[in-house]
C-alpha cells in the first residue's frame, strides 16, 4: 500500500514539474517575440529621427534575437536602408551582400539588388575617376533588368543604364582624345572602336566615328577613312562632327556660317517693334 501510495506521489509530481515546465518555456518564447518586436519599433524610430547607427544596431538586434523570425529578413533590408539614407554607402552594400548570402530566396530580393545598385551608382564622380563603381552599378542593374523585368525597379535600372554608358563612353572618348595628342593611333583606334560597338546609343557615336576618319586618313588609309565617313553621314549627316570630317577630304570646304541677312531683319523688327511701344 506504502509503495502505491509512493508510486502515485512520483507520479503526480512529475506531472506538475512537467506543466511547470511548459509554463516557463511558454513565458521565454513571448518575452522573446516581445523583445524582437520592440527592437524593430526602436530601430524603425531611431531611423525617423536620423539616428542611423542606432537603427542599424537595433535592426541587427533583431536578426541576433530571433534569426527565424519574419521580421529578421526585413530587419537587415532596413539596417542597410538606415546606411544608404545617410549616404553611407560602403555599410550598406556590406549589409546588403549579407542579405544576399543569407536570404537567397526572399521576396524583396528584387529591392535588394536595386538598393546595392543604387550605393554603387552613387558614388560615381565622373568618367575621369575609377570605374569600379559605374561597372558594378552597371552589373547589378543588368542583373535587376534580366531577372526581375516586371518590377517597378526595372524601369529605373534601365534608365540608369542608359546614364551609365553615356559615363562610360565619355571615359573611353577622354582616353581616345589622350592618345591622339600623343600621336599614339592604334590605342586611340581602339577606344573609339569600343564606343561604337558597346555604346552606340550614346552621344558620342558621332565624334568616335568622326575621329576614326581623322586618324585613319592621317595615316594614309584613305579608304578606311571614307568608310566611317559614309557611316557618319549616313546616319549624322546634319552633324557637326560629319561636316568636320567632310572638310578632312574636302580642303576648301568653308564651314556654315549663321545666315547674317536672317539674323539683320530680325533685329530691325525688334527694333521697330520697340520704338512703336516706346
Amino acid at each position: 500500500m506504502i509503495k502505491i501510495f509512493c508510486l502515485l506521489f512520483f507520479f503526480i509530481l512529475s506531472i506538475a514539474c512537467s506543466k511547470e515546465g511548459v509554463k516557463t518555456s511558454t513565458i521565454t518564447e513571448k518575452s522573446l517575440d516581445l523583445q524582437v518586436k520592440e527592437a524593430y519599433l526602436d530601430g524603425m524610430e531611431a531611423l525617423e529621427e536620423g539616428d542611423i547607427f542606432f537603427a542599424a544596431k537595433k535592426f541587427n538586434e533583431v536578426e541576433i534575437l530571433f534569426p527565424q523570425s519574419e521580421l529578421a529578413p526585413k530587419s537587415s533590408l532596413m539596417a542597410a536602408y538606415a546606411y544608404y539614407s545617410q549616404d553611407y554607402y560602403i555599410d550598406c552594400i556590406s549589409e546588403l551582400e549579407r542579405f544576399l548570402r543569407i536570404y537567397k530566396f526572399h521576396k524583396n530580393l528584387d529591392y535588394a539588388y536595386y538598393l546595392l545598385a543604387l550605393s554603387y551608382y552613387e558614388q560615381i564622380a565622373d568618367e575621369k575617376k575609377d570605374t569600379r563603381s559605374i561597372l558594378k552599378s552597371k552589373e547589378y542593374f543588368d542583373f535587376l533588368v534580366n531577372n526581375f523585368p516586371n518590377t517597378e525597379y526595372a524601369i529605373d535600372a534601365r534608365f540608369k543604364i542608359d546614364l551609365i554608358n553615356d559615363i562610360l563612353a565619355a571615359k573611353e572618348m577622354y582616353v581616345g582624345r589622350y592618345y591622339i595628342e600623343r600621336k599614339k593611333w592604334i590605342p586611340a583606334i581602339n577606344r573609339f572602336k569600343v564606343v561604337i560597338n558597346n555604346y552606340n546609343t550614346t552621344v558620342y557615336v558621332e565624334e568616335a566615328l568622326h575621329r576614326l576618319v581623322e586618324i585613319h586618313y592621317i595615316l594614309g588609309l584613305k579608304e578606311e577613312s571614307k568608310k566611317y565617313a559614309n557611316v557618319l553621314g549616313y546616319n549624322y549627316q546634319s552633324s557637326k562632327w560629319y561636316e568636320e570630317s567632310f572638310i578632312i577630304f574636302n580642303k576648301n570646304y568653308k564651314k556654315k556660317k549663321l545666315n547674317k541677312d536672317k539674323k539683320e531683319r530680325k533685329s530691325k523688327i525688334l527694333n521697330k517693334f520697340k520704338s512703336l511701344i516706346n
